[in-house]
């Protein structure tokens, strides 16, 4: 599949929240290679060390979409300051006029996480963070940038979260309270808001990605996005991992699917929107994580991406 610059969503407006890092940096970046014009917001800007310590700023997300052919804006804004995100919605209306694609992808909270500590012996102030971060904010982006989506038909609302409904209708051992809720609100999130929109002709879907190679996992492994797969003799199941670029072409093929609405107010995953969309990781493999997190994983069965990959 060719990855230069496409004229799949040109003369289309994205806006993605939470665009420094990870999963939302490479959706904005497909966005952008695939024609729409992206505003990145996030707190970190050029030459700020962020909350968590992290070198990436939005102004870097918007180097790569233009190194990529594409179009995009910095703006600087905390999502949950209500006052910064209608200031944003006021922006994109006045430079724009429209919005047709809105990536939530907001959350920036995980040094608020304590691990294994129940809610009772985790700092609440560090708790109530998360909630804030993963639901609130969420709930503050919609308010403000909601009206700009649905000002016409075929808008689409892509709110990110980690794990699939199934998967995180239940606890995951290890997290606490907080991150559950803040993770898992994500899916009630998207049917809401899919109810809501569905007199727009909004589509309103949760999107995750698998075993995420984002930055700051590569750096926690000792490796690059070149070297991940020396990290598989200490965390085999590593092996299934993805590039945030896999999700990202994920989106685009989403955003550019004329039916697209048929999936409103479902989670979707990469591996999941893989198949549909006939789209491969960048190394031309094609990782169904969730699948193997639930099958292999979790079943205490040796590493194996036979089938998976």
């Amino acid at each position: 599949m060719d990855r230069e610059i496409t004229s799949q969503l040109k003369d289309k407006v994205a806006l993605v929240a939470g665009g420094t890092r990870g999963a939302s940096r490479a959706i904005a970046v497909e966005l952008g290679r695939a024609g729409a014009t992206v505003y990145v917001t996030g707190r970190s800007g050029a030459g700020e060390q962020s909350e968590i310590g992290r070198q990436e700023s939005i102004d870097g997300t918007v180097g790569l979409i233009e190194a990529a052919g594409g179009t995009a804006h910095a703006v600087r804004v905390d999502h949950l300051v209500p006052e910064e995100v209608r200031q944003l919605a006021e922006r994109v209306d006045a430079e724009q006029g429209r919005l047709d694609i809105l990536v939530d992808g907001v959350w920036g909270a995980d040094f608020a996480m304590e691990w294994d500590t129940p809610v009772w012996e985790h700092s609440l102030e560090a708790s109530l963070r998360m909630i804030r971060s993963g639901i609130e904010s969420h709930v503050i982006t919609s308010h403000f940038l909601l009206p700009l989506v649905i000002r016409q038909p075929g808008g689409l609302v892509v709110d990110m979260t980690d794990g699939t409904a199934e998967y995180n209708q239940h606890y995951r051992t290890g997290t606490t309270l907080a991150f559950y809720l803040a993770k898992a609100a994500s899916h009630p999130l998207a049917i809401a808001q899919a109810a809501e929109t569905e007199p727009y002709g909004t589509t309103a879907v949760a999107v995750t990605p698998g075993w995420l190679r984002s930055e700051a996992m590569l750096d926690h492994y000792g490796v690059t996005e070149a070297t991940w797969r020396d990290a598989l003799t200490r965390v085999p199941h590593f092996a299934i991992s993805e590039s945030p670029t896999f999700v990202g072409r994920g989106v685009v093929a989403l955003a550019s699917d004329p039916d697209r609405r048929r999936f409103s107010g479902q989670t979707l995953n990469s591996g999941q929107l893989a198949r549909i969309y006939d789209i491969d990781d960048v190394d031309g493999s094609r990782p169904d994580a969730w699948r193997y997190v639930t099958e292999v994983e979790a079943q205490g069965k040796p590493a194996d991406t036979t089938g998976y990959r």
